[in-house]
């Protein structure tokens, strides 16, 4: 068995934070029911352009892959019931919404624990669910710039800047993945669910890790550095070379002195300006112009053989397609490919979390249509034909159909 293939989690889930964590856990075997308002047709995720058709986009299909879809209207009775229903037979009920929102949609452990005393009800969102903040809504953009990254990222200078990647919603979305593992364990063990209360604003702040340490205990102010600088350990940092950029860190002084050797000058190891790291600091706009003169004598390629022949941490600067591309990626097994409906044979990138073998080539199902496995999970639930007629007659699917209205669930 995969590690969480015994594992039911019934999702309230949209845009890119919470199926980022429910993304993971699904290929980790955990079986992820993604709950979809019809009444707004799913998951805006769907939606998110350049690359968006219908009801799909290449963003939602990067974030859903190995999930199943139910469309139901938990504002209705009827879908209200369904859900309850779900949540019976579920080990948690997860969702990244507005911290006021599962409040008000019934979905907190004090909700549901007469439903099922042992759920696990896990609320990743904005701000959390306490707090003066608590009502707002929560982007990664507005998280970078709250919790101080966009003031220490970009070239000294210049305006602040946030990363290239969303890089606050996938932390989010793992710190939540990680709280809902940990609940789910508790629960089997004490018979008991819990809330899990996560935000965005939190993880972010979380990760200022010592850069927050040193503020406070020492009254350090970070300040943006000259082509991504570590704040204290010199070099390490981005260099040009003849044809492109490379990175090179030195996080151990064997490494400085390797490369003073590799580029020739074993001298400036031994200056007293350079010999350690806490005098290469003092005077790193004496040695910084010597490194960048240097390395721009020769390519990339040329720079990278006799540094990884020396071990010292280095990399090529890549696009996108390059570190895709990359045989290491490849023989990490870090693209997958499954077929879609729309989209033909489409690649995405897979999930880093390993426990044991990693999932088949075969194993990995597409993102699920909206509403594609409504039928089918409630048929597993024990819901017969006429069950399923009358909770669609009463609006658990969304819109009541008209008399020539096409029958199913899975139409809706």
């Amino acid at each position: 068995m995969k590690p969480l293939e015994d594992v039911r989690i019934v999702s309230l889930e949209q845009y890119g934070a919470g199926p980022f964590g429910s993304l993971h856990l699904a290929a980790l075997g955990a079986e992820v029911i993604k709950i979809e308002d019809p009444r707004s047709d799913g998951d805006i995720g769907r939606y998110v352009p350049p690359f968006n058709e219908g009801q799909d986009s290449l963003f939602f299909e990067s974030f859903n892959r190995n999930k199943s879809s139910v469309a139901l209207d938990i504002r209705s009775p009827a879908g209200r019931e369904v859900f309850e229903d779900l949540v019976r037979s579920a080990d948690a009920v997860y969702s990244n919404l507005r911290g006021d929102v599962p409040a008000k949609l019934g979905i907190r452990y004090e909700d549901l624990a007469t439903v099922n005393p042992a759920i696990v009800c896990c609320s990743l969102t904005g701000f959390g669910m306490e707090g003066p903040r608590s009502a707002q809504p929560g982007y990664d953009y507005v998280l970078q710039a709250l919790a101080g990254w966009m003031s220490v990222t970009g070239e000294p200078g210049g305006p602040p800047q946030k990363s290239g990647l969303s890089l606050v919603d996938y932390s989010g979305g793992l710190v939540a993945a990680l709280a809902l593992t940990a609940g789910v364990h508790a629960a089997r063990r004490d018979g008991r669910g819990m809330d899990c209360d996560l935000s965005l604003y939190d993880t972010a702040i979380g990760m200022l890790t010592y850069v927050g340490t040193w503020q406070m205990n020492a009254g350090w102010e970070p300040q943006r550095t000259s082509h991504s600088a570590h704040p204290s350990l010199v070099p390490f940092q981005a260099f040009e070379a003849k044809d492109g950029w490379l990175v090179i860190g030195c996080a151990k002084e064997k490494f400085w002195q390797r490369l003073t050797d590799v580029i020739g000058h074993p001298e400036l190891a031994a200056d007293p300006r350079f010999a350690t790291f806490t005098q290469r600091g003092i005077h790193k706009d004496e040695l910084i112009p010597l490194l960048e003169e240097v390395l721009m004598t020769r390519t990339v390629a040329e720079w990278l053989e006799p540094m990884q022949a020396a071990s010292i941490p280095c990399a090529p600067i890549n696009e996108v397609h390059q570190a895709l591309t990359d045989p290491h990626t490849l023989a990490r097994g870090m693209v997958v490919e499954t077929e879609h409906p729309r989209y033909g044979r489409m690649s995405s990138v897979a999930s880093p979390v390993r426990v044991g073998p990693p999932l088949a080539a075969d194993e990995h199902r597409r993102a699920p249509l909206l509403g594609e496995h409504t039928e089918s999970v409630l048929r597993g639930l024990g819901y017969d034909d006429a069950r399923i007629a009358d909770a669609r007659a009463t609006g658990a699917f969304g819109e009541v159909p008209g008399p020539d209205a096409a029958s199913g669930p899975d139409a809706a």
